[in-house]
């Protein structure tokens, strides 16, 4: 796979652009997803849930609290539905992908739960979910997609009830800095607060080999600050952040156990709208 570095989306065009060329990336990286919706629904109906364990300790029990999640990127929606295993009493999903829409659809049809799903870029979550989540839950591995991070912010405003909350749980951007082949850390020349890169496909690793020519795909990284500050100019107020070293994937195959537990891997923040 190649990576070639690309300024920053500088208007709302180039945004569009950019999403629209992710949602042709995931429609076919979702084909890998179809092949596992029967497993899922077994897992589902088995009560396994695929929530992290930091996202767990994080939340807590969903049913004292939380009416209606929301997953913005929600994928094939194996994440959503584990939601109502944690306590929710229904989930919305959202994603961009309509293959990855169809698959969680199938999964919430088969074991008839409460679930609705819509397809469509996150900025444009329909209005009528306004002011009707408790928790906005974001997943793992989903900001590299957004291109603006303070419409993204403003969408998760405008989705929380008062009182909701969000959560993300996503790779922490310090990790973008090195070589994912190197065996040891190794600076891979990434500029920390101005970096976006376009892709040629997926990696063999993630979602194996699904088409000929794959569609390019653009990633953006997002510093920390840049996160928080834009859900504090939507309204929204802090409540937890952590760095950790956990993973919920293995972005450095080639390094140590050791070595990784000393790197940033992920970050947790919570933030209410009061």
């Amino acid at each position: 796979m190649t990576y070639t570095p690309e300024e920053p989306a500088r208007d709302a065009d180039e945004v569009r652009r950019r999403h629209r060329a992710n949602q042709a990336a995931w429609d076919e990286g979702a084909l890998r997803y179809t092949e596992g919706v029967a497993a899922g629904i077994e897992r589902l109906r088995a009560g396994r849930s695929s929530v992290h364990p930091v996202e767990r300790a994080a939340l807590g029990d969903l049913a004292p609290w939380c009416e209606r999640a929301v997953h913005l990127q929600c994928a094939s929606g194996q994440d959503t539905l584990s939601l109502l295993l944690e306590g929710a009493r229904e989930v919305v999903g959202v994603d961009i992908s309509g293959r990855h829409v169809d698959n969680a659809r199938a999964k919430a049809r088969a074991l008839d739960l409460p679930a609705t799903f819509h397809r469509c870029d996150v900025l444009d979550t329909p209005a009528e979910l306004d002011g009707t989540a408790d928790l906005v839950y974001t997943g793992q591995g989903a900001l590299c997609w957004i291109h603006d991070i303070r419409a993204w912010a403003g969408a998760v405003a405008r989705l929380l009830r008062p009182g909701g909350r969000v959560m993300v749980f996503d790779t922490h951007p310090a990790s973008w800095l090195f070589d994912p082949e190197a065996s040891t850390p190794v600076w891979a020349g990434v500029d920390y607060f101005a970096h976006a890169e376009r892709s040629s496909g997926w990696t063999a690793q993630y979602i194996g080999d699904v088409v000929e020519e794959p569609s390019v795909k653009h990633e953006r990284l997002w510093t920390i600050a840049d996160v928080v500050q834009a859900l504090v100019d939507s309204g929204l107020a802090l409540t937890r952040l952590e760095e950790r070293p956990d993973e919920f994937w293995n972005a450095f195959p080639s390094l140590g156990d050791e070595v990784r537990r000393k790197l940033p891997m992920t970050f947790l923040l919570t933030a209410e709208r009061r």
